[in-house]
């Protein structure tokens, strides 16, 4: 499962005063700079009282044998087996009406939120049991995105002083993601809904308040529910690397003219109106994708092409045949 790949890559094991080798200062150093931001973002001083002694360091360790270098062709069906589909439609028509009243509410086809449920956390299995305030910090400290990370420990800290999670609860991955749907501090802080209706925005716990705080983040990012995330085609004239890339988008009559066609073989659709990427995650010899901006809106999730051309797989087979 993705889940148990991107865990390969990077886990943190529980560890207390360990210096990372490029850092100069301790950790209990670094903690200190961490409580005079925290103060400066408007931290309570009893919040930074009451959970700062919890913190610990996390030691990274790295895994050999990413398996990041697998290509399309063997990466989807190893990280999409025919069971991980197979729950995945039984997941979707056992909860059809509430998973379809939220995809309706925030205009998100329920594939799409099932198919990241699959793969984020293996259907809430895999959530992760690291504190957050300890990973976000020591990712922080490790110097690797030290202010994105620096960022989510402050929503973190947020998060607990809203009094709607308490640190205890305040769990997830050694990325820092949490929930069924492995969301982000800050994206809990800034999109969590109540999906139930129950009076609680419980991402861990409830799948329907993971499913509508997912929603609710990808609507307000632009998502459309009248498109889908792309299509897979072919190329009757040889394109290079360099006329690929999420940020290099052209319209779909731009990229017939380049050679590119729909994986048949037949023209593209004929229209200037929206602006596409053509990806080949494996290069030149490669699957080729021409993606839309609602893919682009996965990316919340991960910039790994891999990972979102196998969500958004597994969004279509989910999807066909229709069920039931």
């Amino acid at each position: 499962m993705i889940w148990k790949v991107i865990s390969s890559v990077i886990v943190y094991l529980l560890a207390v005063n360990v210096v990372f080798a490029q850092q100069d200062i301790s950790f209990d150093d670094y903690l200190d700079s961490l409580k005079d931001k925290a103060i400066a973002a408007g931290i309570s001083s009893n919040t930074i009282d009451e959970h700062f002694s919890k913190i610990k360091v996390f030691k990274r360790a790295t895994v050999k044998g990413s398996e990041t270098s697998l290509n399309l062709e063997s990466y989807i069906p190893k990280n999409v087996p025919e069971i991980t589909v197979v729950t995945a439609r039984a997941m979707l028509k056992e909860q059809q009406d509430a998973i379809v009243a939220i995809g309706d509410r925030y205009g998100v086809q329920p594939r799409f939120l099932v198919a990241l449920w699959g793969l984020t956390s293996e259907f809430g299995e895999q959530q992760g049991n690291f504190p957050i305030l300890s990973v976000t910090a020591s990712n922080a400290y490790s110097g690797n995105r030290e202010q994105f990370y620096i960022d989510e420990f402050i929503a973190a800290l947020r998060i607990i002083e809203s009094n709607e999670v308490q640190y205890e609860q305040l769990i997830g991955s050694s990325t820092g993601a949490m929930g069924h749907l492995q969301l982000m501090p800050s994206q809990y802080l800034a999109f969590s809904k109540d999906g139930n209706g129950d009076g609680n925005k419980d991402i861990w716990n409830n799948q329907y308040d993971a499913f509508a705080t997912a929603a609710s983040m990808l609507q307000a990012s632009g998502w459309r529910n009248d498109e889908t995330w792309g299509r897979q085609v072919s190329s009757i004239e040889a394109l290079t690397v360099e006329d690929t890339g999420i940020d290099n988008a052209k319209t779909f009559n731009e990229w017939q003219a380049l050679g590119v066609r729909r994986y048949n073989g037949n023209d593209l659709p004929k229209r200037d109106d929206m602006q596409v990427a053509l990806l080949m995650p494996d290069g030149e010899k490669g699957r080729q994708y021409l993606v839309y901006n609602n893919f682009k809106l996965l990316q919340k999730w991960s910039n790994s092409e891999h990972f979102l051309l196998t969500v958004t797989y597994l969004s279509e087979r989910i999807k066909n045949p229709p069920i039931n």
